[in-house]
């Protein structure tokens, strides 16, 4: 009896309990999953496939089921498989939205525009070659005494720089002397030929003395006093620094001995380098400005006076000479100066210039310009439109068709960028063989291929590109396309790898990707996994459990540790 009381109580126990499950599932079910809707999304979201944004190509044996998930190889955010880029014309690449903002892809606009760039030259100070004189001796003589007797010396125009004995200069004066006695008596009365004919006599004697280097104050003197002398003074015949001097005091010199060296230093040279590049943007009379490291921030002005027409071999670049005044000196030959030209760039790389409009300039001396049509006040050349110098207006040119530099991708002879298609159902990216024109500043003026108005990517371009390259697409180093290659995000071995077969030996990191280190392990539940650097261990070791579970789904096999593989081969003993 007491038995059969036990068991029913049993029975009853079971039942009861059988109720409470039942109920507590279909509450459960019903508030985790809401019915049969519920269970198709449960299927819908455990159906979906995440791989990495890049492509996935890049890891063609990775993947993941779980949306949350990081890359095992670059770390990015995974992205539904239905989201990943896919083929769609020859040169053309369709993303998703989601993986454009993770490939940081950006466009910019096809725009017309004028140009302003800066355009950075070196170089160094020299003396201005039309403003240095040499001063020699006119006649053979001694140098009886040197007033200026060492070099950096200013001197001005018309200061005595030498005194010199010559018997030549005596007997030039005698005839002087003479001519002029002769020329006082002739009468009053005598024949108009007989005069003319003792006036001739004094000009040819004043024309000999100058030719010996007297000027005009030492020949009217010679006149007015009547007094000879065989020592004659040489002056200054401008004025300036004495930069050289070849003789010394007592010296004997024969007609045309240098003796001086003189050099104008109000204005001065300016010789700087210029790239190839940087040609087309150089005109003649643009304005320069120079700094330099004695005076800071300072600035110095002046034109461009000569463009070489030859390129240096061994530096690449071309001379480029300014004019500078330096009324006060403060610049001198051989300072460093750092200068900018500016310039606006129109079509066709016309350099516009609103200070020349409508101005006439000197081809010789640019710093003459004037209004209209005139004569040069320095060497009296006729001036000439600044318009025949490369010059234009900006009313009279359009602006030219420009693309940021960043854009453009440069091999040999072809120039690629990639165009956003707005036209498709998703963002679409297509290769576009473009003809450039020069680079001004951080643009290209775009010759034919392109169109305003059109986007094209400023930043991104190469990532687009590789994944053409890695489709076998036609891309900037393989024009008529290739083989596709998987290739995975090696960080230390920058080769292409094919993917593990199933049951071949681990050969990538699980963290980076790249080859195997053998020397750099980790053991960890009996399995011996290997990395390509130290440093990669630790990441493995936050989750090895799931790293593990990855490659051996993967069809990797796994070295065992040599504790595992000792009691397998005892096992075996026994």
């Amino acid at each position: 009896m007491n038995f059969s009381k036990k068991l029913s109580i049993s029975i009853r126990v079971v039942v009861v309990l059988c109720l409470v499950f039942a109920v507590v599932g279909f509450l459960l079910r019903g508030l985790m999953g809401g019915g049969g809707d519920g269970s198709g999304v449960e299927q819908e979201m455990a159906a979906t496939k995440y791989v990495c944004p890049m492509n996935v190509s890049y890891h063609p044996y990775f993947s993941s089921m779980e949306p949350d998930e990081k890359c095992g190889y670059c770390g990015m955010d995974l992205i539904a498989e239905s989201d990943v880029g896919s083929d769609e014309g020859e040169r053309i690449l369709v993303m998703s939205e989601a993986a454009i903002k993770l490939a940081e892809i950006e466009t910019r606009l096809v725009e017309r525009r004028f140009v302003d760039m800066e355009i950075p030259l070196v170089g160094k100070i020299d003396f201005d070659e039309t403003r240095i004189k040499t001063i020699s001796s006119w006649v053979d003589g001694r140098l009886e005494r040197l007033f200026v007797d060492y070099t950096g010396i200013t001197v001005n125009k018309g200061d005595h720089l030498v005194e010199i004995y010559s018997p030549t200069f005596y007997s030039a004066q005698e005839e002087m002397l003479q001519a002029l006695k002769t020329a006082d008596k002739v009468p009053a009365g005598a024949d108009a030929h007989v005069k003319k004919m003792a006036q001739r006599t004094v000009e040819a004697v004043r024309e000999k003395l100058k030719l010996l280097g007297l000027n005009e104050d030492q020949i009217v003197q010679l006149e007015k006093e009547r007094k000879t002398s065989a020592r004659v003074e040489i002056r200054a015949p401008i004025g300036g620094i004495v930069i050289h001097k070849a003789v010394k005091e007592g010296m004997y010199v024969k007609t045309g001995t240098h003796i001086y060296t003189v050099a104008d230093m109000t204005k001065l040279w300016v010789k700087l380098d210029a790239y190839e590049s940087d040609l087309p943007w150089l005109k003649y009379g643009q304005d320069v400005v120079m700094r330099t490291e004695a005076f800071g921030d300072q600035p110095f002005h002046g034109w461009i006076s000569f463009i070489d027409p030859v390129l240096d071999p061994h530096t690449r670049t071309v001379k480029v000479r300014v004019v500078v005044d330096n009324p006060d000196g403060l610049l001198r030959p051989n300072m460093f100066v750092r200068a900018v030209v500016k310039a606006k760039i129109g079509d066709g790389g016309v350099v516009l210039a609103e200070d020349l409009k409508d101005k006439w300039i000197c081809p010789m001396h640019p710093e003459v310009v004037k209004d209209g049509k005139d004569d040069c006040d320095i060497c009296g050349m006729d001036l000439v439109p600044a318009v025949d110098l490369g010059y234009a207006k900006q009313g009279e040119v359009t602006a030219p068709l420009v693309v940021p530099g960043s854009a453009v991708m440069i091999t040999g002879k072809r120039a690629i960028v990639y165009v956003r298609k707005e036209n498709k159902d998703r963002p679409a990216f297509e290769g576009v063989e473009i003809e450039l024109g020069p680079r001004a500043g951080d643009y290209y003026l775009v010759r034919s291929g392109l169109e305003e108005g059109q986007k094209v990517v400023a930043n991104g371009s190469f990532k687009i590109d590789s994944a053409l390259q890695l489709r076998a697409k036609p891309s900037m180093m393989s024009p008529d396309g290739g083989v596709a290659v998987p290739v995975h995000h090696g960080a230390h071995e920058g080769v292409a790898e094919k993917p593990a077969p199933k049951g071949k030996p681990q050969e990538l990191c699980p963290i980076m990707g790249g080859k195997i280190n053998k020397k750099v392990y980790k053991d960890y539940k009996g399995h011996r996994v290997y990395f390509c650097c130290p440093g990669c261990d630790k990441p493995f070791m936050e989750d090895p459990d799931g790293h593990i579970g990855k490659m051996l789904k993967n069809g990797i096999k796994l070295d065992k540790t040599p504790e595992v593989q000792e009691a397998g081969h005892e096992g075996h003993g026994e």
